[in-house]
């Protein structure tokens, strides 16, 4: 069976939603290891508070966001109630999302618990989003105190679902030629931007999961729920091409390798420079766009995770330069290396100028 050139690419995307575990909650009970054994209810305390977040002991009770508190209370008479501290989730979510752009500068924060990551030209880890996946995980258990589940899919749609597949502390990983298998058993409520009002209208229809809604051709279904009803078409058949988007221009383009043996000494991370700028000019000539190189950057991260960058002024690739920024970086530390980065920071091009002289 012959591919399309757009069904190849959405083949090849491997996107990862990560989603934080009762994210208020289990940070709470990081800080305040004594409310772990209990039904813990994050959100306002008085009368008329309304529960943000709960653990997963608390749920065992009916308890669940946007509760009134009063009402959690009467479902776990034992409920701990805590007021939320913002600021504290803030800063949780940065060092969560700093442990994201380690893997990917493709990064869409959907909320400070949740995010997607476009990992489809990383090579860390053989290039594989499940590693990828189990990594950033690892990581965020080790480095941060808290869990969070993920899905791994070539859509956004997929990936959110499959987040949620496994909770808490979960990873369901659907392989595109599963797509068509997964998406099938799906109930219709689980299609994004499905509410309440289009759930019941495709229940009367007699339409519960997505196998059945695939039935119903695109005219059928633009009929019914106008403009919408394509995207009902191509979601219940697992089709989703919105891409990760990081809601800010892209200031930098850049490549990194995590080795399975440490590196020793700067001669071992010189000999790794070669092969990083061919494939950080893969990476540029796949990126055109109208943008200059401003500086190049190196980044060493050592044995201990610790990490140091160099950077220099520059208007091209140039390995001289990206040298002595590697002496420079290797320096900094006698420890060995695990993570070697190179790229180049960008500004936006003067259209006047890209048209006169490119």
């Amino acid at each position: 069976m012959w591919l399309s050139k757009g069904e190849v690419k959405r083949l090849q995307r491997k996107i990862i939603h990560c989603d934080c575990d009762s994210f208020y909650a289990s940070v709470e009970m990081r800080d305040n290891p004594e409310l772990r054994d209990k039904p813990l209810a994050v959100g306002g305390t008085n009368g008329r508070g309304v529960v943000a977040t709960c653990n997963y002991l608390a749920r065992e009770y009916g308890v669940h966001s946007a509760m009134p508190m009063a009402q959690a209370n009467k479902l776990c008479p034992d409920l701990v109630a805590v007021r939320p501290d913002i600021d504290k989730y803030k800063q949780v979510s940065r060092q969560i999302q700093a442990i994201f752009s380690d893997y990917t500068d493709l990064i869409e924060p959907l909320s400070l618990d949740e995010a997607f990551l476009d990992v489809s030209d990383v090579d860390i880890l053989q290039g594989s989003a499940t590693l990828i996946a189990q990594q950033i995980r690892a990581r965020v258990e080790a480095e941060v105190g808290i869990t969070i589940s993920a899905g791994v899919a070539n859509s956004k749609f997929l990936a959110k679902v499959a987040s949620d597949w496994h909770k808490p502390n979960g990873l369901t990983v659907v392989a595109p030629d599963q797509v068509a298998s997964f998406v099938a058993e799906l109930d219709v409520a689980k299609i994004f931007g499905v509410g309440k009002v289009t759930q019941q209208r495709l229940y009367e229809m007699g339409v519960v999961s997505c196998q059945q809604l695939q039935d119903f051709t695109v005219y059928q279904l633009t009929e019914r729920f106008g403009k919408f009803g394509r995207r009902l078409y191509e979601l219940c058949r697992g089709i989703d091409e919105r891409p990760v988007k990081t809601q800010r221009q892209r200031k930098s383009i850049s490549i990194e390798h995590t080795y399975d043996n440490n590196l020793v000494g700067v001669e071992q991370c010189l000999a790794e420079l070669p092969s990083l700028l061919e494939s950080l000019q893969q990476r540029i000539d796949r990126n055109k766009s109208r943008h200059l190189i401003v500086k190049q950057f190196v980044k060493f991260k050592f044995e201990d995770f610790s990490r140091t960058t160099a950077e220099s002024v520059a208007t091209e690739l140039d390995i001289h330069q990206l040298q002595q920024l590697f002496r420079k970086a290797a320096q900094r530390s006698a420890k060995s290396v695990r993570l070697l980065g190179i790229g180049v920071r960008l500004r936006e091009r003067n259209l006047y100028q890209y048209d006169l002289f490119e």
